[in-house]
């Protein structure tokens, strides 16, 4: 916990005790008070207890621990691609997938003075990549920060008023700066899709609308395998609508896909897909299956 600025201690103790009185109602995210993950969780579930942690992995270990029932977790960004190290937490966690959230990220420059000559601008590295061309125009450095209110707390704790912080607006309400420009990211659309995990998955029996999977696999080091291996998606009519490679270990011998399905195990056509992957592939694990929330337009 010592590991906030400051300014964000006591927001933290509060909302740590308050999730710690009623875990089955705590939902853990990283970052401080303030932050896109702690607005996510807010937006996905109004009536939750928002537990804050330092790292990804303190608010998976929550959810391990009991601290907390569920964790809410930013996966991709719509402008800066995927957050990093997700594709290895989400496997090694053990947690359930159990939802998507969807949010518009809009991303406000404050500083300690309305007037300051700005030279730094401190925030979480997928914040900073979401505003690289306004900071590049602007001639403000970036630095990488732990997430976004946290780097508002640190800014407000200190003296040096060139530097600023790439937040959310309401960063600037809890610590005491300015807002310089409430919409700094370079693209209106930007947003960022979050997954909610949880210890156990969730039923979808009866459940209306479509049903996504997530999963990751690793296919056999042979000429056409991930070819082959598409095949039975294509042929059971299955649609794949996310698949990204990625290498797990220092060999580079082996490619691991972490790919979203619609569709469920248990519907025939899923199933028969399913047996055709394993076929040509070392591994294959299923991270979750949940109610699609995806605009698909």
């Amino acid at each position: 916990m010592n590991s906030y600025p400051a300014p964000a201690l006591a927001l933290v103790r509060t909302m740590t005790l308050a999730a710690h009185e009623q875990p089955a109602k705590a939902i853990a995210f990283q970052g401080a008070p303030g932050a896109n993950s702690h607005l996510a969780a807010l937006e996905y579930d109004a009536d939750c207890l928002p537990l804050p942690c330092f790292s990804f992995e303190d608010a998976i270990d929550a959810v391990k621990d009991g601290s907390a029932a569920r964790a809410i977790i930013p996966i991709e960004n719509s402008l800066h691609g995927r957050v990093a190290d997700i594709h290895f937490l989400l496997p090694e966690s053990g947690l359930s997938i159990i939802a998507e959230h969807f949010m518009p990220i809009r991303h406000c420059l404050m500083a300690k003075s309305a007037d300051a000559e700005l030279k730094t601008a401190m925030s979480h590295p997928q914040a900073l990549g979401q505003c690289r061309h306004y900071l590049r125009s602007h001639g403000i450095i970036p630095v990488a920060y732990a997430d976004t209110a946290a780097a508002a707390a640190f800014v407000a704790a200190n003296d040096d008023t060139s530097a600023a912080a790439i937040a959310p607006p309401i960063a600037a309400e809890l610590y005491g700066l300015v807002p310089i420009n409430d919409g700094v990211q370079d693209d209106a659309s930007n947003t960022t899709r979050f997954v909610v995990l949880s210890r156990e998955p969730v039923s979808n029996v009866g459940v209306t609308g479509t049903l996504m999977t997530t999963l990751i696999f690793e296919v056999k080091n042979v000429p056409a395998a991930l070819y082959k291996a598409m095949g039975g998606f294509a042929t059971n009519g299955v649609n794949m609508t996310k698949l990204e490679s990625y290498q797990n270990g220092a060999s580079f011998a082996a490619t691991e896909f972490f790919a979203d399905i619609e569709g469920a195990p248990g519907d025939p056509a899923v199933d028969r897909a399913l047996d055709e992957l394993r076929f040509h592939c070392n591994s294959v694990r299923l991270l979750g299956t949940y109610v699609q929330t995806r605009n698909r337009g």
